[in-house]
């Protein structure tokens, strides 16, 4: 099968590769259960924000924009892999693998980027109160959301220009279950100098920014609650408001900084690939479970949306 996915160019003696093996995980059906609870779990949460207009805020135009991100960021690569163990070939196309490569990276860097403008979101409405609607006016919230998906939409292109001007001779094996940066430039056969330093410093520099405001965001938050909030009732308020939030970004940027702030491309082990699993399927469906448990009133429109729908 390998050497079927070999051509020879027209007059030259020179191999490239068409398409890509790839391997990683074994035989995962039960994954399909994952995809559809992602699904129901995301799809809910948006339902449930656009049908209730208490809940049209800054906070849940956010939450809406991140279950859209999860939504389809995990069915960036659950798809073509339950497709592979249902016909025993995980091939793909050259082009399919930038694709694939493409969307990860603009849908993993524009989630990113929104948590942590919902930790600035959570940091008004916590130490601001008072002049939270003037400065997370309507305008402003769409124009983060929108900066967020176009900044990850750029930061992907580039890595997927950069990644189609390499050279592949062979082998075609990429030991991952999707087409990732790192896995794909270890099979290169031309220099790969010019795109690790770009995976290190663009994404280092985006992950590491995001994560500085994150983490700015909620120290302050802390700071303020146990400073100068002297009322017990309120900081448990205030902390019920960012603590789903919090576990949300927890889960989502160990995995992540582990995986990128290596320099070498090396070649991936099982470690790497459990921690891209955490962050690409398993926190996308926990998302919605984290959101409504510890969320009152999420919880209220659910029921409330749930029972109009089947019990009119």
């Amino acid at each position: 099968l390998s050497l079927q996915l070999l051509e020879k160019r027209e007059g030259e003696n020179e191999t490239y590769i068409t398409e890509f093996i790839l391997l990683g995980f074994g035989n995962l059906r039960e994954m399909q259960i994952l995809l559809f609870l992602l699904l129901l779990g995301n799809g809910a949460i948006l339902a449930v924000v656009l049908a209730e207009p208490r809940l049209h805020t800054p906070m849940y135009f956010f939450l809406s924009n991140l279950s859209c991100l999860d939504i389809f960021y995990s069915t960036v690569t659950m798809p073509k892999m339950l497709a592979g163990f249902l016909s025993g070939q995980q091939t793909i196309s050259f082009a399919g693998c930038l694709a694939q490569l493409h969307f990860f990276h603009f849908l993993g860097s524009s989630e990113a980027m929104l948590l942590a403008v919902m930790a600035y979101d959570r940091y008004v409405a916590i130490c601001n109160p008072l002049r939270y609607r003037l400065v997370m006016s309507p305008q402003t919230c769409l124009f983060l959301a929108a900066a967020a998906w176009v900044t990850g939409f750029l930061y992907a292109l580039m890595h997927t220009v950069m990644s189609s001007q390499v050279h592949f001779c062979g082998p075609n094996i990429v030991y991952h279950f999707f087409c990732d940066i790192k896995p794909l430039l270890s099979l290169a056969c031309s220099s790969i100098h010019l795109n690790m330093a770009l995976l290190n410093f663009v994404t280092g520099s985006i992950a590491l920014s995001s994560f500085i405001l994150t983490f700015l965001s909620y120290l302050y938050i802390i700071s303020f609650l146990l400073l100068k909030v002297r009322s017990q009732e309120c900081r448990r308020k205030a902390f019920s408001t960012f603590a789903s939030h919090l576990t949300v970004v927890s889960l989502f940027y160990m995995p992540v900084l582990g995986n990128y702030m290596i320099s070498s491309p090396g070649s991936p082990s099982e470690r790497d690939m459990i921690s891209t699993l955490m962050y690409c399927i398993l926190t996308p469906v926990l998302n919605p479970l984290i959101y409504t448990l510890r969320n009152e009133e999420v919880k209220t429109a659910l029921k409330k949306f749930l029972n109009r729908k089947f019990y009119p």
